[in-house]
């Protein structure tokens, strides 16, 4: 089983603990937003598959996503595979077909036709950098911890496997702060929950997580849970957000280590994140629901569900 079909599914059994009318909620709010596209969009611009796999994997977790749903969804990332995207919407043009066809058994990419499939691996190929990681641009020079645990699972969900594999994991030891946390990029001063997050992710997609090894990292992941219950990107930040939340407890939740944070205060804190019409909104200053964060306020509600019984 994939990362991805691995975490929707533990997502899915959590979120069927949750309350019918909050499920409801969240998923009328997500199928308001299908485009006629097909697509689904971010706050503002046009429908694109960035979104569109988050508002799939959204609803598939919830329950709600219908093969009508679905195929319309299909319909709009097949659109796609001809047009010119950015390296982020390649990707989650894969996430999103990959999710059609488990959930719907919408196809977008036939296993027939390699030739779009060869392509994206020749794209991924080119972000490679010298120190073993994936960097966000081919005129990168230095692996992003983020960029290469995205580009891992593309090749897992396209059944293939990236060169030198060896080398991905050196980078990736080699982004680990002492104080536990990963950096996104080898510049940074500072280690952040999310990258953290992308590091153990990784790790775990490549088969060789050992949680025994990582008690500097639950240590680290620990200490970012704030007073508003939620987890902050970093040592800097002085409040919490739903992605880091999110991000951090699904990393605990794969470290064994879950217990070393307050899951109820978490709870509350993305419960705290919900829009009234549905949909959730990103931090405690921000007062727009979103696809995107509304992702991870599903996800970390249904983590929640299943570690607070």
């Amino acid at each position: 089983m994939s990362y991805l079909q691995d975490l929707t599914l533990r997502l899915a059994m959590g979120a069927a603990q949750l309350e019918p009318a909050l499920r409801q909620t969240h998923a009328k709010w997500l199928q308001s937003k299908q485009r006629e596209d097909g697509g689904f969009a971010g706050r503002e611009g046009a429908s694109d598959p960035y979104y569109t796999a988050f508002a799939l994997r959204s609803l598939w977790v919830l329950g709600a996503l219908t093969p009508e749903i679905g195929q319309r969804a299909a319909d709009f990332l097949k659109s796609c595979l001809t047009s010119r995207q950015s390296i982020i919407d390649l990707i989650s043009l894969v996430f999103g077909a990959a999710i059609c066809e488990m959930a719907v058994g919408a196809v977008v990419i036939s296993d027939d036709d390699t030739t779009w499939a060869d392509n994206v691996d020749r794209l991924l190929s080119t972000l490679r950098t010298d120190d073993g990681g994936f960097a966000k641009s081919p005129e990168g020079r230095a692996g992003s911890t983020y960029q290469t645990f995205l580009s891992v699972l593309c090749y897992e969900l396209m059944d293939r496997t990236p060169e030198a594999p060896e080398d991905i994991v050196r980078f990736i030891r080699s982004q680990a702060h002492r104080d536990g946390g990963y950096l996104e990029i080898r510049a940074a001063k500072r280690a952040g929950v999310n990258p953290t997050a992308a590091a153990i992710g990784t790790i775990k997609t490549m088969g060789i997580l050992d949680p025994s090894r990582y008690a500097t990292t639950i240590e680290f992941l620990a200490e970012m849970q704030s007073d508003e219950g939620g987890l902050s990107a970093n040592t800097r930040i002085p409040f919490a957000d739903l992605l880091s939340s999110c991000t951090g407890l699904i990393t605990l939740v794969d470290l064994n280590a879950a217990d070393q944070v307050d899951v109820r205060a978490i709870r509350r804190y993305a419960e705290s994140m919900q829009s009234p019409g549905g949909g959730f909104t990103g931090f405690a200053l921000d007062h727009t629901a979103d696809v995107e964060y509304t992702f991870y306020g599903v996800a970390t509600l249904s983590l929640c569900a299943t570690l607070d019984t």
